[in-house]
Parts: C-alpha cells; structure tokens; sequence
C-alpha cells in the first residue's frame, strides 16, 4: 500500500472496521480487521470476486460493472462457508486509488455473531449494532433467566403435588391420592383387586412405648408393604394404622393369598425400637372387582373394611376375601 494511504487506512480501520480498498481492477488493497476476521485469512492481493458473491443487483455481472454503481447499494456473499450474507456500497477513493466499499451484515447479523464470534469490538463504537448486541445480550440473560425460574416453579409446583398426595410420616400414597387412582383404575375398566390392612394391636404399641415407637413400626410397616408388592401396585395409609392396596391386574386367589400370608407374615415380626421391641401383626380383607357386575369405590371400599373385620373377629393376624363371608352375593 502507498505509503500516504496508511493513515486513511488505519482511520478507517476505527471508523468503518468492514471496509475494502480495491484498486481499478477489484483487487483488494485493504481491508479492514472485521473482514480479515470472517475470512480467517489476509485478503490483501486477492481479487473481490474471489472472497464475495454479487448477488444483486442481477445487472451487475462483473466488478469492472461493480465499481460503476457508484453509492447504489449491493447484495453480496461470502464465497465461503458459512456464505454470509452482506450489503456493501461503493465510492470512489478521495485519493484517486481505486474505491473504497463499506460493508455490514444487514439482517445477517446475528447469525454473524454466532458464526465468527463477533464482539462489540468488531463494530465501530457508533454502530448502532452494538446497541443491538447489548439488546439481544440482555434479552438472553432474561430469557435464561426466565427459563431458570420456570424450572424452579415447575419442580416447585411438582414438589407440592407430590406432598399433596403424600403420606408425610411413610413416604406412602395418602388418601387423596388412593381416592384419585382408584376412581382411575375404576374408569379404565381394569380388573384390580383391593386389599385393606389394619395393624393389630398398634394403641399398646403407642400407649406402651410411646408415639414415636408407634411412627417407626407405621414405618417399618410401610417398608414391608412397599418390599412385598409390584412396582405398579397401590399401597396408600388411609388412616392412623389403616393401609389400602391396590393390586392392578392380579385376580387369582392362590397368588393374592399368598400375598397376604407374606404381607401379615412379616409385619408379625418383632420390630426393634431402642432397647426395646414392638409386637403387632395385621388383619386383612379383600376384594375383586371381578366378582362384582359393575364395581363401584364405595361399595369396594365398604365390603374390604367388612371382610377386614370379620378377620379381626376371626382371632386377627389373618385376612379374609369378602366374597367367602356368609350370605354374600356380588352385585
């Protein structure tokens, strides 16, 4: 470069960093630090067909046609990858070198940002592009944000919902949520059955021992229950030493029996509690939705609880199936 155009050329570096200098023949002379940036590569000596596309105006087939536009605005590419897209115009150099061409990144912009990692550094400091990039910066940061908060609410919203429908003591499904999948498997029309537990002799355990012993057998018993069935079956407290469980699918007796015997065979055993020991056991009663015409909660419900007590009646740590009490008919 002609040793008196470098300080036009530094000046311009400032002011317009996306500036060419071509000489007559569209050979690049100059170009400014952004340019160099997105070409990866000096651009100095190369032709301006080489490094950009015209792409209009159409007329425009050649540079020789090119610097005649004189100020008209032009549509042009990167020739290469990721092809760019800019806008340019064209003026004669005030020396009489050649022509001097501004160039922008239109509605490329952010594309270009992302794609060359551009910074408020690569624009002249009056670019109202970098005011743009401190508005997109800013809508980002409040976008992370709002997307970090609505994370925090759902998880929130999803904590409680859990809670609501939570046993709070054995981490069990509560009566909200029992009520809630019955009503469910109910409408699905799927053949369940239904099991209702009460522990025996529990009040001596609390009255003897103490409430906090009574919390840890409720929780040993809810370990137990939560060990001795599937992980699509329903176990839910109910009540103070009332449970309900719901078996999805299962309606043979031989297996429901031998799940009772299991379920009321562990809970028999003694259950530690400091230095001293908690005994209780489990009567149970059972209903099929499959030995009713058309099953309904309440009647599900109010025919387990009775064939619960005719096991305590019966002498308790035992379970009976409603249907095998006297004078029992389905309906």
């Amino acid at each position: 470069m002609n040793l008196s155009l470098k300080p036009l050329a530094r000046a311009l570096d400032v002011l317009c960093p996306m500036h060419l200098h071509l000489d007559a023949e569209g050979r690049i002379l100059h170009a400014g630090p952004t340019l160099e940036k997105l070409c990866d590569a000096p651009l100095v000596g190369q032709a301006f067909a080489s490094v950009f596309q015209i792409e209009r105006p159409r007329a425009i087939r050649s540079v020789a046609q090119m610097m005649q536009t004189g100020g008209q605005k032009l549509h042009l590419r990167l020739q290469a990858a990721p092809h760019t897209g800019l806008k340019g115009a064209l003026a004669p150099h005030p020396l009489g070198q050649g022509a001097l061409m501004d160039l922008s990144f239109g509605i490329s912009i952010l594309d270009a940002v992302r794609d060359f990692r551009l910074t408020s550094a690569d624009f002249a400091p009056t670019d109202l592009t970098i005011e743009m990039l401190y508005l997109v910066e800013a809508k980002s940061a409040a976008m992370d944000a709002s997307r970090s908060l609505n994370a925090r609410l759902q998880d929130a919203m999803m904590r409680a919902e859990e809670q609501a429908y939570t046993d709070a003591l054995t981490g069990l499904k509560n009566r909200r949520a029992f009520d809630q999948m019955l009503a469910h498997i109910l409408g699905a029309q799927q053949d369940f059955t239904l099991m209702h537990l009460d522990l025996d002799f529990f009040k001596q355990v609390n009255d003897t021992l103490g409430h906090a012993a009574g919390d840890h057998v409720l929780q040993e018993v809810a370990r137990v229950m939560q060990e001795e069935t599937r992980g699509d079956d329903i176990v839910a407290r109910v009540g103070g030493d009332e449970f309900i469980l719901i078996f999805p699918g299962l309606v043979n007796r031989k297996r429901l029996s031998d799940v009772a015997q299991r379920l009321i065979a562990r809970i028999e055993v003694p259950i530690p509690f400091e230095d001293q020991i908690a005994r209780i056991s489990a009567s149970g009663g059972l209903v099929r939705s499959v030995d009713y015409a058309a099953p309904d909660a309440d009647r599900l419900i109010g025919d387990a609880d009775a064939a619960l007590y005719a096991s305590k009646e019966a002498g308790r740590g035992r379970y009976t199936f409603h249907l095998d009490l006297p004078m029992q008919k389905a309906s």
